[in-house]
């Protein structure tokens, strides 16, 4: 029997009558490490408060594919054909420095050009840009702004908390399922520093061999969803660079991108999962992993990333002048859940505080050439010329 897709209604969504204060609360926080990082951070920038460690700006191009089922083919995805797209790929620490301190959680965060229709943004609305913020775990350790209060504080001086070696870790994790002492015991965050355990237990990888997921669900036109991005078997199977160690150098996930990519071109397939239980696939509960068996994820467009190089600083230059939201998006592919709509004003906040104090434009491109320049399009003599990749 063919699955039964849960509609979007907005009462998939719980009210919360302290929401937008406890919102304001996590902005004037960010906005206070943000300034802070741009002494304390080591690189003299203001940097991101989490991803603040870019690994590449990458050139794509997605192309929406044809015949879906009607149930996928929902907002910009009803539409076939290919548009030209931008990857940051990062590491999901809101610190910078040597890859062994900062983990294995990664980011990929995509904007695709010349999307029609305004954005959820109110002084944006009309960039033509969309943008995803993913990361590489199907869930996340945090549900609420309430907690996102403690957990970022937490994340904030996780540096402080662990160089006191186990009795700082131990702290760190009672912190955590305490809020700091501030839950009552049978509110401790449990199910939230599970997620964490998990997310934290997750091996280092090049970052081309890792699946990224919207953290929580999404509007997908009518339905519910969550948006994966999977590496391409044939893609994933041609790396070279498969093993990565934190502790052999200081850089080791961004010259394996660059490897690679110079070496050959790459593809994920972009994937959406329908929810079809909204107590087994819950919104507002982002810990919680959508069953693969209740509705598996259907491939619904390709992002395809040529050969090229990214080596030089000016690629990262370029990289950190850019702003990425899940909320540059259409009303189609609204994020959703409380955690997601925390994101909005956050991230909007977040990338003012950042650009102004690194004395940068924040106006969106128009395409990716406006961002790299002209890509170099290889001929069959070896030589280049200047034209735009389409992809392989």
């Amino acid at each position: 029997m063919a699955a039964e897709f849960v509609r979007y209604t907005p009462d998939v969504e719980d009210a919360d009558p302290d929401f937008e204060r406890n919102v304001q609360t996590v902005i004037e926080k960010t906005k206070n490490y943000i300034a802070e990082s741009v002494e304390a951070g080591g690189t003299g920038q203001a940097l991101r408060d989490a991803h603040a460690k870019g690994y590449g700006l990458v050139r794509g191009e997605v192309e929406i594919l044809a015949g879906l089922p009607p149930e996928y083919a929902q907002g910009i995805y009803a539409t076939p054909g290919t548009h030209d797209a931008l990857i940051r790929f990062s590491n999901g620490s809101p610190h910078a420095g040597a890859d062994a301190r900062l983990g294995a959680a990664t980011g990929l965060a995509l904007k695709m050009f010349d999307i029609p229709g305004p954005t959820l943004l109110d002084d944006e609305p009309d960039t033509g840009t969309f943008d995803y913020a993913n990361i590489n775990g199907p869930i996340f350790f945090c549900n609420t702004v309430e907690h996102y209060l403690f957990i970022q504080e937490l994340f904030l001086n996780a540096p402080a908390y662990f160089s006191q070696g186990r009795p700082g870790a131990h702290r760190f994790y009672t912190d955590f399922v305490t809020g700091k002492g501030t839950l009552d015991q049978g509110d401790w965050a449990w199910d939230e520093f599970l997620a964490f355990l998990r997310l934290a237990k997750t091996p280092p990888a090049n970052v081309l061999l890792s699946s990224y997921w919207t953290m929580g669900a999404v509007r997908h036109g009518d339905y519910i969803a969550k948006v994966r991005f999977t590496p391409d078997p044939s893609a994933a199977a041609a790396v070279v660079r498969r093993t990565i160690d934190p502790t052999s150098a200081a850089e080791v996930f961004r010259p394996a991108l660059e490897g690679e990519l110079q070496e050959r071109p790459y593809v994920f397939d972009i994937q959406v999962q329908l929810c079809t239980d909204l107590r087994r696939m819950p919104v507002e509960d982002t810990t919680v992993e959508w069953p693969e068996q209740l509705s598996p994820s259907v491939t619904v467009a390709r992002l395809r990333l040529p050969q090229q190089d990214i080596s030089g600083p000016e690629n990262l230059e370029k990289m950190d002048a850019l702003s990425f939201t899940p909320w540059r998006v259409t009303a189609e592919h609204a994020p959703l859940g409380n955690i997601m709509r925390t994101r909005k004003e956050v991230y909007r906040q977040s990338s003012i505080a950042r650009h102004k104090l690194n004395q940068q434009p924040r106006t969106e491109p128009r395409s990716a050439d406006e961002v790299l320049g002209p890509a170099e399009e290889k001929l069959p003599s070896g030589e280049t010329a200047q034209g735009h990749i389409q992809g392989t």
